[in-house]
């Protein structure tokens, strides 16, 4: 007994040392992420658990339009910058207008356009964060073919008119529709078709696979069956499967011409030395076909709802807008350029709506080098977020701020301050490309709205704030012709 005592004394002290070693690692690391090493003062804030963060308290539902109380919360801790993780990543979140410009000011120096890793996987990060040579040019190029003032003006302008009024019609044929989900494919219909030649019954079956695709960009990246981030890669795998065979089939009969962009894309493919690949492309028509409708069709229901409960509002379009149908020569001559740049007060409706709306999580930024912010420390390569939706909200840039109120930029000399904190579309030398589609596409919507119909609410308006703006039960209407 003796003998076997002498013998296992070792394997216990072994034991003993691996146990001690491993608590000291764990404790090491755990030290080490709720204090981030770096070269100054980081901005204050908490790192949260291990791996975890903040995630489930940044993505718990607020029953309001308002500012979460997230980030209420540490703006009343920390102040309007400070450091926190999500989903798995350290980052600093700017809640400061002033920061929010040095940020968008540094683009290029300081800062580079990036996005959360789910993100990139989503959409793949060669197409989201290649943003130099001649590969950023061909895909600002190309985009602008689409989304830019001058196909906008030129050509877009009518074909919109058009697919619109004949969405308008549809829903006039139906006791009920959800207004998020048929503007969403009332969106996705007409792009599809600019963009990738797809007609109404294939576009509204690709459109499906994008659904989950909002929720699983800043989800945890856990591949597992019924995580959110499971069906957004179940939804990618098909997306990439419908594009990759459409842009197959036309490489295999180059010469034959569609009449869409994806015509520009086999051209360079064909050529002597593309700039792109077969993947790259799948990948940037699937991030433009998604970015075409996903926010837009949000903020518009939104701006619906809020026309539902402003009956003032309405009055004053309707008469914004007889005013341009009584100075037509031709009383059945389409919507015109000019006609949309003169719409003083839907341009007002429209910046309200988008700076309440906010419906995107974020606008994100990666330093290049150590920035200093406030007297802090960003490290290199850390993520920084913009959050345009807490300076909107803010009561000392915004008076009364969730109060849908158009005549808010009326006054020229509070204007030109409300705009200068104004960021619904990002802002610096990365403005969102689609800034001009959006707003042309709103005020044409109200156009033909309030000159053409009313409506009644049939059930849900609910709006909830998560990670983006959401309507829980949906929000159900009837539209009905003046005639």
């Amino acid at each position: 007994m003796e003998f076997l005592s002498s013998v296992s004394y070792p394997y216990a002290a072994i034991s003993t040392c691996v146990v001690a070693l491993t608590i000291g690692w764990l404790a090491h690391w755990v030290y080490r992420w709720m204090n981030p090493q770096c070269n100054g003062t980081l901005p204050p804030g908490s790192m949260g658990l291990p791996l975890v963060g903040e995630t489930f308290r940044f993505f718990r539902a607020s029953a309001s339009i308002d500012m979460p109380s997230y980030y209420k919360q540490r703006l009343k801790r920390y102040g309007p910058v400070f450091k926190t993780s999500l989903v798995g990543q350290p980052l600093v979140v700017s809640l400061d207008p002033e920061v929010n410009q040095f940020i968008f000011q540094q683009e290029g120096k300081l800062f580079r356009s990036w996005y959360p890793e789910t993100t990139n996987t989503i959409f793949g990060k060669k197409s989201l964060t290649t943003y130099s040579g001649a590969v950023h040019r061909f895909v600002r190029s190309f985009a602008s073919k689409l989304f830019g003032p001058t196909n906008l003006k030129e050509s877009f302008l009518a074909e919109l008119e058009s697919a619109m009024r004949e969405s308008f019609m549809t829903w006039a044929f139906k006791p009920s529709i959800e207004v998020k989900d048929g503007i969403s494919n009332m969106i996705f219909d007409l792009v599809a078709k600019k963009l990738i030649g797809l007609e109404h019954t294939e576009s509204r079956e690709l459109r499906k696979n994008f659904q989950e695709f909002f929720q699983g960009m800043v989800s945890f990246p856990i591949y597992f069956p019924g995580t959110q981030f499971y069906r957004c890669m179940k939804g990618r795998r098909n997306v990439q499967k419908t594009l990759t065979h459409l842009l197959k089939e036309r490489l295999s009969a180059p010469g034959k011409k569609y009449n869409d962009l994806v015509d520009q894309i086999i051209e360079e493919l064909q050529s002597e030395n593309p700039v792109i690949d077969v993947n790259f492309a799948v990948d940037t028509l699937a991030a433009l076909l998604f970015a075409s409708f996903a926010t837009l069709s949000s903020t518009l229901a939104v701006g619906f709802k809020f026309l539902t409960d402003s009956p003032k509002v309405v009055e004053e379009l309707k008469e914004e807008h007889n005013t341009i149908l009584n100075k037509r020569d031709n009383l059945n001559s389409g919507f015109t350029w000019g006609e949309y740049k003169s719409l003083a007060f839907t341009s007002q409706v429209i910046n309200e709506i988008t700076r309440i709306s906010n419906v995107a999580p974020g606008i994100f930024r990666k330093t290049l080098a150590d920035v200093q912010v406030n007297g802090y420390t960003i490290p290199a390569g850390w993520l920084v977020m913009i959050s345009p939706m807490a300076v909107h909200l803010n009561p000392k840039l915004f008076e009364d701020p969730l109060e849908f109120n158009p005549w808010r930029w009326t006054d020229e000399t509070k204007r030109t301050e409300l705009l200068r904190n104004y960021m619904p579309f990002g802002g610096g030398i990365r403005l969102c490309l689609g800034a001009e589609f959006s707003k042309l596409f709103i005020a044409l919507f109200l156009h033909i709205l309030v000159t053409e119909y009313r409506w009644k609410e049939i059930k849900g308006g609910e709006v909830l704030r998560i990670s983006e703006v959401i309507f829980p039960h949906g929000y159900h209407i009837q539209l009905i012709p003046h005639k």
